[in-house]
C-alpha cells in the first residue's frame, strides 16, 4: 500500500524516536525538530516500499503522534 508521510512540527518534542527508527525517512532541523527528509516534510513523495515497515514503526513509536502517515489511494 503506498504511503506518504510528514511530521507535525507543532507537536514534535524532538525525542529522536522517528530518526532512530527510520533514519532514511526522518531527520532533524537545527532545533532538533523532526521532518520527513525525502520531500522536505511536504508529504508529496511516496515512501519506498522497502521503508514502509520502518515508517509504520516510527508512527507507532512517536510519543506525541507527530509522525503522520497518509495512505495514497
Amino acid at each position: 500500500m503506498p504511503y506518504r508521510t510528514y511530521i507535525d512540527k507543532e507537536t514534535c518534542i524532538a525525542c529522536g524516536v522517528c530518526g532512530a527508527t527510520a533514519p532514511e525517512l526522518f531527520d532533524y532541523d537545527d532545533e532538533g525538530i523532526a521532518f520527513a527528509k525525502r520531500d522536505n516534510n511536504s508529504a508529496e513523495e511516496i515512501v519506498p516500499s522497502q521503508l514502509e515497515e520502518e515508517l509504520l514503526d516510527a508512527e507507532e513509536g512517536c510519543p506525541t503522534e507527530s509522525v503522520k502517515v497518509i495512505v495514497k489511494t
